[in-house]
């Protein structure tokens, strides 16, 4: 799981330390029935309760000035735009605020849940947890040591055509404006970290060797584990990138395995953009402060693991989710490790553990629509 079990039960002790609330207590959600919050919401009421109780400590705990709405109201306002990337006229009235005054309690809120990611998203860093993630995902694919599948997320944005260099910064090879930002999770889908948000031209490869992550695995920090990486990344002692022209089974073989776990990623973003539809679009952008999407994006990560952790239900598959990436996302020839190749073709030629990458690995069963 993205956050282990000490955390996730030092954050029940936390709100348990503030006093919580009163079951008998009404709060925002108590007059929609179950089946209305999912519609409203994409999450299940457990889920929610804890949502809300934790953001409320959070939001009571920084807040020095009066707020013109209570931490509910802001939670529930705030979520249902997460869900549906507008939000309803009938929690804008329930709450009592109007369409404008929605988007400064949007930002107040993903600020605070952004500001705690690091408590609902970490990488596996004791030996017990990072041999575990490594089993299980050598158990779904065949490829050992691997803690996470890596990729360069892309969300779409807005940006202003009369500043020309500034809005092609914005411009994807995918030929959309968009920001993008690192995200490594593991075989379940879970996010294990995400990091370095930016306009959405950046390099892939860029990215990661500017992220604290990269700069942790590239000097061993981690042990003798991988990232799956694509196309758009350089073959290192740490990430693993696909065979660019196989010779022969094996490598076919390998290919396969590694296409099989890096589907993982896309299966991820894939659920969480329907999940969060405010994914889909993230309004305008300017390169110089992309904090507003930034927060918007690691709380959209914050809640799926939390979500995932409650086992709440995707929502239905009913819009389009962009590619993961391009083919082309490569930036030319770049020298590569020979100890790197080494490494990749020792795996390839003797510790693949084939038949471990049967085809009814779970996943949790939802795909990105092509």
């Amino acid at each position: 799981m993205a956050f282990p079990l000490p955390v996730w039960l030092a954050v029940q002790e936390e709100l348990l330390g503030h006093g919580g609330e009163d079951d008998s207590v009404r709060n925002c959600f108590d007059d929609f029935d179950d089946e209305s919050l999912f519609q409203m919401f994409h999450l299940t009421r457990p889920c929610l309760l804890f949502i809300t109780d934790y953001i409320r400590v959070r939001i009571n705990n920084i807040a020095q000035r009066k707020r013109a709405l209570s931490a509910d109201a802001m939670v529930m306002v705030a979520l249902n735009y997460f869900a549906h990337g507008v939000s309803s006229v009938a929690i804008l009235r329930k709450a009592g605020i109007s369409m404008t005054d929605c988007s400064a309690v949007i930002c107040s809120v993903s600020a605070v849940i952004a500001e705690m990611s690091d408590q609902f998203i970490s990488f596996p860093r004791s030996r017990e947890a990072q041999v575990s993630v490594a089993l299980k995902t050598e158990k779904m694919c065949g490829i050992p040591n691997v803690l996470g599948v890596l990729a360069a997320a892309h969300f779409r944005t807005r940006a202003s055509p009369y500043d020309k260099l500034m809005f092609w910064s914005f411009v994807n090879l995918m030929g959309f404006t968009s920001v993008m930002i690192q995200i490594i999770c593991d075989s379940d889908g879970n996010i294990l970290s995400a990091e370095k948000c930016c306009a959405g031209s950046t390099f892939e490869q860029d990215l990661w060797d500017s992220s604290s992550i990269g700069k942790e695995m590239e000097e061993d920090l981690h042990g003798p584990y991988w990232v799956i990486g694509g196309n758009g990344y350089n073959l290192s002692k740490h990430v693993l990138t696909p065979v660019a022209e196989p010779a022969n089974d094996k490598e076919i073989r390998f290919n396969e395995a590694h296409a099989k776990i890096y589907s993982i990623m896309r299966t991820t973003l894939g659920s969480m953009k329907r999940r969060f539809r405010c994914l889909m679009q993230l309004g305008f952008a300017q390169e110089a402060s992309l904090s507003k999407q930034s927060n918007i994006i690691k709380t959209c990560c914050v809640l799926h693991n939390i979500a995932k952790k409650f086992s709440v239900p995707s929502p239905p598959a009913d819009l389009k989710i962009e590619h993961l990436d391009p083919e082309k996302q490569r930036r030319g020839r770049i020298p590569t490790d020979p100890e790197a190749i080494k490494a990749r073709q020792e795996l390839i030629d003797g510790k693949l553990s084939l038949g471990s990458s049967n085809e009814d690995a779970q996943t949790d069963g939802i795909t990105e629509d092509e």
